[in-house]
């Protein structure tokens, strides 16, 4: 393996920019799921391909460590930030996934509560969009990191409304525990915005 031993840290940040661009990429498409009419099977394979394109760029900056001699930062957090990226995008795709295969958009209508969860997750993903392109200066980001930890208390009020919801008889007990999965995914993505959040102030930390 060659490796470079001119700093290259524009591209590690371009691709943290792009991967945080897909998970907004991941959560509009999400928000298509409560429009009426909606394909939800291409809206479950246009996931996959932005998932599978996440896939390609944590393989992509994975490689680029391992050649770079100099790095921005500390290789482990590199390695820690891509992967957590990678991980929300996993959970986002799962989402539109078993909303397909369990044909839940076939119900009347989904619970409220869930799209209060994909809001929150709208949210967040256009918070760490925006907050991805300032690691370079390491500026401007405490803001970023303690917005999406009330964020992420939001989604896990939402959680727990939705499942008082899923559990008050509404629903049949197979619609409950497909929901309940969907539900448990949505909440992992919350989860893993925070754990970027987290990572980002981190590095921030070390960096100042």
């Amino acid at each position: 393996m060659r490796f470079s031993f001119r700093p290259s840290e524009g591209a590690f940040f371009e691709l943290f920019t792009r991967a945080a661009q897909n998970l907004v990429r991941g959560t509009d498409l999400l928000n298509e799921l409560a429009l009426p009419g909606v394909d939800v099977q291409s809206v479950s394979e246009r996931l996959t391909e932005v998932e599978h394109d996440s896939d390609q760029l944590t393989h992509e900056l994975y490689q680029k460590i391992n050649s770079s001699f100099i790095t921005p930062f500390d290789r482990e957090d590199i390695y820690r930030l891509g992967s957590q990226l990678d991980d929300v995008m996993d959970h986002l795709e799962a989402v539109g996934s078993l909303l397909y295969l369990y044909g839940l958009t076939k119900l009347p209508a989904l619970p409220r509560e869930m799209h209060e969860l994909i809001a929150v997750l709208d949210e967040q993903a256009k918070l760490t969009a925006d907050a991805m392109p300032r690691l370079k200066t390491m500026k401007a980001l405490e803001d970023y990191w303690i917005e999406c930890n009330r964020l992420e208390n939001n989604g896990d009020r939402a959680y727990r409304m939705l499942l008082v919801r899923l559990f008050s008889g509404e629903y049949d007990a197979l619609t409950v525990l497909k929901m309940k999965e969907v539900a448990d995914e949505l909440e992992a993505a919350c989860d893993a915005f925070e754990h970027v959040a987290n990572i980002v102030e981190t590095i921030a930390v070390k960096e100042s």
